[in-house]
């Protein structure tokens, strides 16, 4: 069995500086690391189709290149089948996707996609679905990312962990109306209706937004977990998170126990691990994926 994580958010959620410090403290742990699709990874798209050259040669924007992408990975999934071969008997695999959303609610590519390399390779993913966390300042938000998550889940069919990332940045965007627990526990969404009626904007939306709510709370399959990419605590929390979803912890003799025993015992200097790359990043918004 082959374990890993499909790592999936819209524009400036964060995925790039994710995956770059997730595979750092999987290493740090003892895990051997493949990424796939990132700058300076171990299988890049762009080898099979590349983005600009989609786009003009056929006259295409950014979002309906990356479909015609997608399905052109689709078509050619052997290829990358191919390339993930060598790596399986040993890595953990980490799938840094695109940041145009309807790619995993709306199109069936990447699902197709994810389904044939599970099939075929005997992989464990878990989704992991990063959600910026300024987006809980503004309650109209709010509700479309509670929206978006749970069409991303519903959709995707897979072990599925939705994550409110940047959240050491939470404060520096507004307070926030409710507690944190609000938030990542998705409580009595009607709470969030006064709120809404203040903005004359949503107000003349009101019975709609009522709806909505009551179709989140109706599924009760929301909820976040939280991250601070750069706190060796909170990145461990979430592996943990992901090792039980996709059952990594009941590989041998609970291989993860026995991995994260290696801090417990000899605690690691997170900080000298961490690159300035990732904290330089990270206070950016600028996460906008053009690649497959």
């Amino acid at each position: 069995m082959v374990f890993g994580q499909v790592v999936i958010g819209p524009p400036g959620s964060g995925k790039t500086t994710y995956c770059n410090g997730m595979s750092q403290f999987l290493r740090l742990i003892g895990r051997k690391v493949a990424v796939i699709n990132l700058y300076e990874c171990a299988v890049n798209i762009e080898d099979l189709i590349k983005l600009s050259d989609v786009m003009a040669e056929h006259s295409l924007g950014p979002n309906g290149g990356l479909v015609y992408c997608m399905d052109y990975l689709e078509k050619n999934v052997d290829w990358l089948e191919s390339k993930l071969a060598p790596l399986i008997k040993d890595h953990y695999l980490l799938f840094d996707f695109p940041g145009q959303v309807e790619l995993f609610f709306l199109h069936s590519n990447a699902k197709n996609v994810t389904e044939k390399l599970i099939k075929k390779l005997d992989l464990r993913l878990t989704a992991i679905h990063l959600v910026d966390s300024h987006l809980c300042s503004d309650p109209g938000t709010y509700v479309s990312a509670l929206l978006l998550s749970l069409s991303t889940m519903l959709h995707l069919e897979l072990p599925h962990i939705n994550d409110l990332s940047k959240i050491d940045l939470i404060e520096s965007y507004g307070k926030l109306a409710f507690n944190l627990e609000f938030y990542t526990d998705v409580e009595d969404l009607s709470y969030l209706q006064y709120h809404l009626d203040q903005d004359p904007r949503s107000a003349k939306y009101r019975k709609l937004t009522k709806q909505l709510c009551e179709l989140v709370e109706d599924h009760s399959l929301v909820n976040f977990s939280t991250l601070d990419i750069q706190d060796k605590e909170s990145v461990g929390n979430l592996v943990k998170l992901i090792d039980k979803s996709n059952g990594y912890i009941f590989a041998g003799i609970d291989a993860s126990a026995v991995e994260f025993s290696k801090i417990a015992v000899c605690p690691l200097d997170w900080d000298y691990y961490r690159t300035a790359a990732v904290q330089e990043k990270y206070m950016k918004d600028d996460d906008v994926d053009f690649d497959v």
